[in-house]
C-alpha cells in the first residue's frame, strides 16, 4: 500500500466514520460504504494510485434498505462523481464521495423548500447580500478565534475560523463581531457558518448558513457531526478569485475547516490528512 492511500484510508475513516472503506482479502481491493447511501462499493486501486484513477470494479452490497434500483444509480452516479473529480496525481475519494453525494442530491425528487437555490455560477461570481452590521462596535470582547492556514485554488482563497461558544446567542455574536470590526471579511464573497452546542437539561442547538454559496452550510454541520464536535462554531470565508471551482469548492471548505479545528486542538492531526492541490 503506496503512503498516499494509507493516509487516504485513514483519512476518510477519521472523517465519515470506522467501516466507511475497508480492505478486502485482496491487497488492493477496498470495499466503499459511502455514508448515508444503501448500497456498498469495490474499488480497486492500482499500485500507481493516485498516478493513475482507483477503478470501480462494482456493487459490493445493496443494503438492508436500499429501494429497487438504488444500488445501480449509486454505482452509475459514482462513476460519474469519480471521473469528474480526478486528478492524476492527486488522491480523490474524499471528493469523489462529496460529488457523489451532490449528484444524489441533486438528482433527487424536487420538494417543496425555502432554500437558496442560486445556481453555481451566479453564487460563486456575485458576492451575496450581507446582513446589516451595526456601525457600532458590539459590545463583546474580540472572540477567541483560532484560524486555519489559508487555503488557495484558481485564485480563490478560503479561510476558516473557529471558536467555543455556549449559546446561539453567542454565536450569533461571534458573526456580527467578525463582520463589524474586519472589512476584509464582510466583502468576502461568501462566510459560511455552522455551529453545534449542548445547552441544559440535554437540549442541543445546532444551525449552518450558506451566505449564497448554495448547500455549504450544511455540507460543513454535516462535518462537525461527523467529527461529534460540540460548544464550537466555525466560519470559513470564501474570496473568489475569477475561476469557478465546481464541486471542488465543497471540498475546500471543509478542507479549511478541518484544519481550524486541528489548529484549535479538537480533532488529531492524523483526521486532517489529505493530499493533493489545493493548500497553499
Amino acid at each position: 500500500m503506496s503512503e498516499e492511500l494509507r493516509d487516504e484510508v485513514e483519512a476518510i475513516n477519521s472523517i465519515y466514520g470506522d467501516g466507511c472503506l475497508v480492505p478486502t482479502d485482496d491487497a488492493n481491493v477496498y470495499i466503499l460504504k459511502p455514508p448515508g447511501e444503501s448500497s456498498s462499493l469495490r474499488i480497486e486501486f492500482p499500485s500507481t494510485y493516485p498516478a493513475v484513477p482507483p477503478v470501480v470494479l462494482g456493487t459490493n452490497s445493496t443494503g438492508e434498505h436500499g429501494k429497487r434500483g438504488d444500488a445501480a444509480r449509486e454505482l452509475s452516479l459514482f462513476c460519474e462523481a469519480l471521473s469528474t473529480v480526478y486528478e492524476p496525481g492527486a488522491v480523490c475519494l474524499f471528493d469523489a464521495i462529496e460529488e457523489l453525494a451532490r449528484l444524489l442530491e441533486s438528482s433527487a425528487p424536487p420538494e417543496p423548500q425555502d432554500e437558496d437555490t442560486t445556481p453555481e455560477k451566479a453564487a460563486d461570481v456575485l458576492p451575496t447580500s450581507k446582513a446589516t452590521v451595526d456601525s457600532k462596535e458590539l459590545d463583546i470582547p474580540e472572540p477567541p478565534w483560532v484560524i486555519s492556514d489559508p487555503f488557495v485554488e484558481l485564485k480563490s482563497t478560503f479561510v476558516a475560523r473557529c471558536a467555543p461558544v455556549s449559546s446561539t446567542e453567542e454565536a450569533e455574536a461571534f458573526v456580527q463581531h467578525l463582520l463589524s470590526t474586519d472589512k476584509k471579511v464582510r466583502t468576502a464573497t461568501h462566510n459560511i457558518t455552522a455551529w453545534r452546542i449542548k445547552g441544559p437539561n440535554n437540549t442541543t442547538f445546532q444551525d449552518c448558513n450558506d451566505d449564497g454559496e448554495t448547500a455549504a452550510g450544511g455540507r460543513l454541520l454535516h462535518l462537525m457531526q461527523l467529527m461529534d464536535l460540540w460548544n464550537v462554531m466555525v466560519i470559513v470565508t470564501r474570496w473568489y478569485g475569477g475561476h469557478k471551482l465546481g464541486p471542488r469548492r465543497f471540498a475546500l471548505i471543509n478542507q479549511t475547516a478541518r484544519d481550524a479545528f486541528v489548529k484549535a486542538g479538537l480533532v488529531s492531526e492524523s483526521q486532517n490528512k489529505k493530499k493533493g492541490s489545493g493548500k497553499s
